[in-house]
């Protein structure tokens, strides 16, 4: 496992567009699991604080939270409906958007695991997502784009933005908030102070799930199976990755100088962010969210309603331990031709 992982950070490029080239696929049964810990009849949507980690669940409808020092359940949350868009974290509470009539947005407490909830206030479907900027949460309501900022403590919403139909997810980085159209091919950037909206960017065909990091913004385009990358500073697009996984569903994080994707039949997928190229693509049976934080990668099972711990040290804990000591991580080689459910 060390040989393998070690190669997803030093071996050289691999190819922006090259899921069939020799030796970039492997079998997901080759990455040993430290913990597989077994939550429900599915398990989907991953989110980290302080000292846990959360998952969503149905059978029972859930978030259920793991203590990342002994990989052991130690609370299931049981919630007034189901799961069904991405998680967040902020003002001492995961938030949870529910589907059913009334869509919700669950409240569960991290000190306590107590849940109250939001009622009338939800996402419109699911495979969308609640985001977190200073002051505020953000959820798209209805299927006419609706984004509304809600105070955390008065839970009441505090200002309605329009953007186009089909934006559902948000996520908050540098002062703005970027919504995926997942129906049309862009993301639109909002200002997080003022909710006026800015510009949209250009991306690959049905982007839906985004991640942020090392100044950029990444989308996982589900109607082509690629990444773009938009320069977060510029609000640009400056790169697209092709991965070869399209679909409905998956996940994208970004850690340590490095996108992670996960789609159903190619459970995790590794791209260098400095170079756009895809490092490794790991193949089989799982996948469909997934987390990463501090060396490790938190991959569920959606199916068999399962999360694993993979521990990524051998590609990650360079970068990662020059982060915890305040140093720099080694410098990314720059790409000759710039150009990324949702994270």
């Amino acid at each position: 496992m060390l040989g393998l992982l070690l190669a997803l950070v030093c071996a050289g490029p691999l190819g922006a567009a090259a899921p069939d080239r020799p030796g970039l696929r492997q079998p997901i049964a080759s990455l040993r699991r430290q913990a597989t810990i077994k939550l429900g009849a599915t398990a989907d949507w991953v989110a980290i604080s302080p000292g846990a980690v959360w998952v969503g669940s149905t059978s029972p409808n859930a978030v259920n939270r793991i203590d990342p020092r002994t990989n052991r359940l130690v609370a299931t949350v049981v919630l007034p409906g189901e799961p069904c868009a991405g998680l967040a974290v902020g003002f001492g509470a995961l938030w949870v958007p529910l589907c059913g009539k009334p869509a919700r947005l669950a409240r569960v407490d991290l000190a306590s695991n107590t849940v109250t909830d939001l009622p009338g206030t939800g996402p419109p479907m699911g495979e969308g997502g609640v985001t977190a900027s200073p002051g505020s949460l953000w959820l798209v309501t209805d299927t006419a784009g609706t984004l509304a900022r809600i105070d955390p403590v008065t839970r009441k919403v505090r200002q309605r933005v329009s953007l186009p139909p089909g934006s559902y997810n948000p996520l908050y980085y540098r002062g703005v908030v970027w919504v995926t159209n997942a129906s049309g091919a862009a993301v639109t950037a909002v200002d997080a102070a003022t909710g006026r909206v800015v510009t949209s960017i250009a991306t690959g065909p049905n982007p839906r799930f985004l991640t942020a990091g090392g100044g950029a913004i990444w989308t996982l385009d589900q109607g082509d199976g690629a990444l773009t990358k938009i320069d977060a500073k510029t609000r640009r697009p400056v790169r697209t990755v092709a991965l070869g996984t399209p679909g409905h569903g998956g996940d994208i994080k970004f850690g340590c100088g490095l996108v992670w994707t996960t789609m159903a039949h190619v459970p995790l997928t590794a791209t260098d962010a400095g170079t756009g190229m895809v490092r490794r693509q790991w193949v089989g049976p799982g996948g469909d969210s997934l987390a990463v934080r501090g060396g490790v990668i938190w991959l569920t099972d959606y199916s068999a309603g399962t999360i694993s711990r993979i521990e990524a040290k051998a590609a990650l804990a360079g970068a990662c331990a020059r982060a915890a000591a305040g140093g720099r991580a080694a410098p990314r080689r720059r790409a000759a031709n710039p150009t990324g459910r949702q994270p």
